[in-house]
């Protein structure tokens, strides 16, 4: 962060979005984004404060107690919601590229995952408004009981780098169905993007006060969470942050979901596929440069076939290209700052300085001096005691590790703080099935490991608090209300209504 002046850029973002329009910011602090494969500035962003923080969530509380969306029905709702899904489509090419240059995603999933997962989840919740049943009539021993579901209120959203805009999508679509309105704060390493979120928003005809983006630092989150007028909090980001906001969020009684970090296994069994299995390290340990939470890092293998699991994890990893995002060839795109970089770098020196055994990687990759690129590096004879696998990495760096039985395995996956994910490899599927129930963890994958966006993800123990995705989402910004009526009240109502 730095608060000296640079050139203009096309990609500046020098005000907030708040309460429908373009704001500008109470203070002077702004934040350089730099290309995470060259090293060159992108575009400046000015980050917010406590103040511009108070006025995104009094915009958000006058929509949602005075506006219109406070009294929206949820067709309606969904109409906008569509709309806003047709703007970001129109983005799409140009916001994918746009973050694969901000924090190193291969353009191929970016253009999935920032073009079009935030179109489909749009589009998902909007379905899901439409069937919600708000109002339910039960008979009572006194009469009977109206049953509501209404919006939870003002959400407080706070998203991190790694999948900017999905993964503020998956916060804003549910709450969107439910009515609630939102403050989004994304993280400053993403700084330029989230702002195509505001910029739709406005073609689509969200009203004034619904959507709210202020860019900030932990100061911001920290006003942002402990805000007065803030009736919920949704986090992703690491497990130590979430500690922070779920024990504010606990002493305000003050509902939060928290998506957070991960130090996931996958389990290969005797009889796996080893073909199989090396086309899935894709999805479930490389994915996104292994900047990603679902990340399986920790490799088990059965002693039987040990040497070569290390063999297919080391070769899978030391034949990814390596380069600028960009590039539809290149598998595996730089870090997204130079101080992540660092943090990777670091934990590569802590495997270094155990007793495991380094089989492929470990440094930075030849003739790329420019940028924040790292080697896909594979570690053997990893001790599940070592930093390597008790610690998020974030990166690609791989622990593979020795089990006698599968009850050895299931005791070392779940020998951990984390339950975010995991996977499980095998010829026989209804066995790999079975083996997935004893993994203490929020979603495993069974010969592949792919988030579907129509089923409740989330972790288990420190990876997290609630559900995110499927149509179990909503609950998360839903309040329920019981109205006690007479029978004879609730004849005439009925009456009423017919």
């Amino acid at each position: 962060m730095t608060t000296t002046v640079d050139t203009p850029t096309d990609l500046d973002r020098t005000r907030f979005f708040i309460d429908g329009a373009w704001a500008t910011p109470h203070g002077s602090e702004t934040h350089r984004s730099v290309e995470a494969a060259t090293g060159e500035l992108l575009g400046t962003a000015a980050l917010g404060d406590a103040a511009d923080i108070d006025a995104a969530v009094g915009a958000a509380r006058t929509a949602l107690d005075h506006g219109p969306w406070g009294h929206t029905s949820p067709a309606e709702r969904a109409e906008v919601m569509r709309a806003f899904a047709g703007a970001l489509a129109k983005r799409a090419t140009d916001t994918s590229t746009l973050v694969s240059r901000e924090n190193g995603m291969p353009i191929g999933m970016s253009q999935a995952v920032n073009g079009g997962a935030p179109v489909l989840l749009l589009k998902q919740y909007a379905k899901v408004a439409t069937s919600l049943d708000l109002e339910t009539v039960r008979p009572s021993h006194s009469g009977a009981t109206i049953v509501r579901r209404e919006p939870v209120g003002v959400v407080g959203a706070i998203t991190p780098w790694n999948y900017p805009l999905s993964l503020a999508m998956m916060k804003i679509a549910p709450a969107l169905a439910a009515g609630c309105t939102i403050v989004l704060k994304p993280s400053p390493e993403t700084a330029l993007d989230s702002y195509v979120l505001a910029d739709a928003a406005l073609e689509a005809g969200l009203p004034p006060g619904v959507l709210n983006i202020v860019l900030g630092g932990r100061d911001a989150g920290a006003a942002l969470v402990g805000h007065p007028g803030v009736d919920k909090v949704a986090f992703t980001g690491s497990t130590e942050a979430g500690r922070i906001i779920g024990a504010e969020c606990g002493r305000l009684v003050r509902r939060c979901t928290l998506e957070l970090g991960g130090k996931s296994a996958a389990i290969v069994c005797e009889d796996a596929d080893l073909d199989v299995f090396r086309r899935g390290l894709a999805g479930a340990s490389f994915m996104n440069n292994s900047q990603t939470c679902t990340t399986q890092s920790r490799i088990l293998a059965p002693w039987s076939r040990y040497e070569e699991v290390v063999d297919a994890v080391a070769t899978y990893a030391s034949e990814l290209t390596v380069g600028n995002p960009l590039d539809p060839s290149v598998a595996c795109g730089p870090m997204a700052s130079e101080t992540h970089l660092e943090r990777v770098l670091g934990y590569v020196e802590a495997g270094r300085e155990s007793r495991a055994r380094l089989v492929t990687g470990g440094g930075r990759p030849a003739g790329l001096d420019h940028g924040w690129f790292v080697e896909p590096t594979v570690f053997a004879d990893v001790d599940n005691q070592d930093t390597l696998a008790r610690e998020e990495v974030f990166g690609p760096v791989l622990a593979v590790m020795p089990y006698t039985d599968e009850d050895d395995a299931v005791r070392i996956a779940n020998d951990s703080e984390y339950g975010l994910a995991g996977s499980v490899w095998t010829a026989d599927e209804e066995h790999g099935i079975e083996l997935a129930s004893r993994i203490r963890t929020g979603t495993v994958g069974v010969n592949y490991y792919e988030l579907d966006l129509g089923a409740p993800f989330g972790g288990m123990k420190s990876s997290g608090i609630g559900r995110e995705l499927g149509s179990e989402a909503v609950d998360n910004y839903l309040e329920y209300q019981s109205v006690y009526v007479s029978a004879d009240a609730m004849a005439r109502r009925r009456e009423e209504q017919a």
